[in-house]
């Protein structure tokens, strides 16, 4: 299968027209609509339904996306290591959560370059159910995630574990002496659904059901420049808050009447590949 086609149709799926897929690839259009039906030739299906203007993804061509796009990703990694073989001795690459790799793999990364300076990183952020999907097709050597794997081929290991405060800007002076569930459910609370694990659902069952947070994120990081300056609370992770609170952008808001689960975060990777991993894993574990 050519890999020009499969990015052909890639372009195509995300613009859904011929004429502006041709402009971005700089071919002429007919060359575009030649690609296609190539592949769905080879594919025995029909890829796109067509109307006079644009084009839609049909079934098949929304699977086959799936497919392609993890076939483009893993053929550019694959180059890209091919070229690294020849300046490094060993490439790894690894994936995170965001307020993982903020509160606890950052530190580790930067004392592993330190130690390993022939060595290439490939640093990948992102959601846990997503990085587990990337260490399963090989684009991941090794994850940090909330979300534990249990397959025999897999090693699965405890990282670290992080209580979680509630937080609010530092000028906001209500509830200096400390919070009552009931107080918190009628403040405005932004909800970080980060944990993706019982975490969430526990943070969401202190609420009435089906109650509408003004504001929902799925990465805490990104949750911050909404508490500062305002009247807004949420959980995060201690480590992570430790940071703001020390820099006087945010306090912590004692829990009076209720307390919140601790999380875990863990550390993935397929134990074929331990070998390539044990200088990093001699300094997490």
């Amino acid at each position: 299968m050519d890999i020009e086609a499969i990015k052909t149709f890639l372009n195509l799926a995300s613009t859904k027209n011929y004429t502006r897929t041709a402009n971005q690839l700089f071919v002429a259009q007919s060359t575009i609509t030649n690609r296609i039906k190539e592949l769905e030739k080879e594919l025995k299906v029909q890829l796109f339904s067509r109307n006079n203007k644009n084009v839609e993804l049909t079934s098949e061509g929304e699977l086959f996306k799936i497919y392609a796009q993890q076939v483009i990703e893993l053929t550019e990694n694959s180059l890209s290591e091919i070229a690294n073989v020849r300046h490094f001795d060993n490439h790894l690459r690894i994936g995170s959560a965001d307020s993982i790799y903020e509160g606890h793999l950052a530190p580790h990364i930067l004392d592993y370059r330190k130690n390993h300076s022939r060595d290439s990183l490939k640093i990948s952020i992102g959601l846990s159910n997503h990085l587990l999907d990337q260490l399963q097709s090989d684009l991941l050597d090794i994850v940090f995630t909330y979300l534990p794997m249990n397959k025999a081929s897999y090693s699965c290991q405890l990282f670290k574990q992080d209580n979680l405060i509630l937080v609010t800007d530092i000028n906001n002076k209500k509830y200096t002496k400390g919070i009552h569930q009931q107080e918190l459910i009628n403040e405005k609370y932004l909800m970080c659904n980060f944990a993706l694990q019982d975490v969430g659902q526990y943070i969401r069952k202190l609420f009435p059901s089906y109650h509408q947070f003004e504001l929902e994120i799925d990465d805490c990081m990104k949750i911050v420049p909404y508490l500062i300056n305002q009247e807004n609370y949420t959980f995060l992770p201690k480590d992570m808050a430790d940071t703001y609170i020390s820099e006087k952008k945010l306090r912590e808001v004692k829990l009076l009447d209720f307390k919140t689960p601790v999380i875990n975060s863990y550390l993935v990777y397929k134990k074929s590949k331990k070998p390539l991993l044990e200088g990093l894993l001699a300094d997490l574990i």
